[in-house]
């Protein structure tokens, strides 16, 4: 009689079993994050969602798999069991009015038992309009990887734009060992200094999500920055400062300091999986404390997130977060991980992807995109900014009982339009 020789299966990353501990240690804490994507054109059914989505993995299989092995070294395994009809659902609005309802069920419906993703399709506010929402357990994906199953589900398979490090094998390891600990020291000694100074936020959380939504030509951020010698990313942060600094101060909210949160993606060259973890997150102050009369203009909180994130994009700073994801053991990962995203270390989590150039469902077009950050309890809300086609689109995912949350897309919009004024006139 042969005998059956289980697959090998995907090994889980120390990043991946940091978020399954933080998971077992605080289940009453949403682990999932995820994206929207808006389409033009009548819905397709149910079924024939289920069965594009069915079709859409086999190029993703790992998506059909289950955690094997225990807590201390699981595996992804296949799943002998899959069914895509536990994993796709639908919300059907009651109508124009109806949207709202529809996509805060969305945002908020738990998971099926044992699975670990989940995809709505939502529609019957509008004839000619639906959207698609997915959303996974951060223990299986980051933002990046889940960028790339976008452009295999929806996109037309264009590369990804994410900046790499050279691939450089272990030349200099034990040099590049020393860098990648002294940045994580230093990060980590950043974190004591703000410990315990969180803003005291005046609401009773309720738990749930909503998600609100902006948008600008993508070209007016890539001007702003490049003209001051840095990135479309670079003038979103410096327009986020502002956007907060003006909400404070409508809401009575006080923020004496923010932190943001971004997450780095730190996957080698030949790391394409749409799978597993390879991010690592970075803590950046937010000037949201300057007034304008003190001399804080909008390019002078610009100037002030370059000094750090010029850094970032240098050769030996992102090879020393590449090291650090890939090499450092399960406890200090999970330590530093569950320190940072401590609602007194970080106010927020800003994250900023390129997810295609367009997308299609069928016959049907993606007209915009939204980012679902991961949102702690205690931290004022999660910040995404995806680039789709021409367009640059922030959105904002609080809890419902956070005071006019519903502005602050809008006054995004109103401190990328000063910045672009501000630095046409240098």
């Amino acid at each position: 009689m042969p005998v059956s020789v289980p697959l090998p299966g995907h090994p889980t990353h120390a990043v991946d079993r940091a978020f399954l501990g933080m998971a077992r240690r605080h289940p009453d804490v949403r682990w999932d994050t995820g994206g929207v994507a808006y389409l033009s054109g009548p819905p397709p059914s149910l079924a024939d969602l289920r069965a594009y989505v069915g079709y859409g993995l086999t190029r993703l299989p790992l998506l059909t798999s289950r955690l094997e092995g225990g807590t201390r070294r699981p595996r992804w395994r296949p799943d002998a069991d899959f069914a895509v009809d536990r994993h796709v659902h639908e919300v059907v609005a009651e109508g124009p009015e109806g949207w709202d309802a529809a996509l805060h069920t969305a945002l908020n419906a738990p998971f099926a038992p044992g699975t670990y993703w989940g995809v709505w399709l939502i529609h019957g506010h509008a004839p000619d309009e639906y959207a698609v929402c997915y959303r996974f357990h951060h223990a299986c994906q980051d933002g990046a990887a889940a960028a790339m199953t976008f452009r295999a589900v929806l996109g037309e398979g264009e590369p990804s734009a994410r900046p790499v490090p050279r691939k450089g094998g272990l030349a200099g390891l034990p040099r590049r060992l020393g860098t990648a600990v002294g940045l994580a020291a230093l990060f980590m000694a950043r974190s004591l200094a703000v410990r315990g100074r969180r803003p005291a936020v005046p609401f009773v959380a309720t738990g749930e999500r909503r998600l609100w939504r902006g948008r600008v030509p993508a070209d007016v951020l890539r001007r702003v920055g490049a003209a001051h010698g840095g990135s479309a990313h670079d003038a979103h942060l410096a327009a986020l400062t502002g956007a907060l600094a003006t909400w404070s101060a409508r809401s009575g909210v006080p923020l004496p300091r923010v932190t943001a949160l971004l997450p780095v993606d730190a996957r080698r060259p030949e790391e394409e999986q749409t799978w597993g973890n390879r991010c690592f997150a970075l803590p950046l102050e937010l000037p949201v404390r300057t007034q304008r009369g003190n001399g804080a203009s909008p390019v002078r909180r610009l100037e002030h997130i370059m000094a750090t994130t010029r850094k970032l994009r240098g050769e030996t700073w992102r090879q020393a977060v590449q090291d650090l994801v890939r090499f450092m053991p399960d406890r200090p990962t999970e330590w530093y991980l569950r320190r940072m995203l401590s609602p007194r270390v970080s106010g927020l989590m800003a994250t900023s992807m390129p997810l295609a150039d367009k997308g299609s469902l069928g016959d049907s077009q993606v007209t915009g995109t939204a980012l679902l950050p991961l949102l702690v309890p205690g931290q004022l809300c999660g910040v995404g900014l995806s680039f789709f086609g021409n367009w640059a689109e922030v959105s904002f995912v609080a809890d419902p009982a956070l005071p006019l949350a519903e502005l602050l897309p809008k006054l995004w919009e109103q401190a990328v339009g000063e910045l672009e004024q501000t630095s046409a006139s240098t």
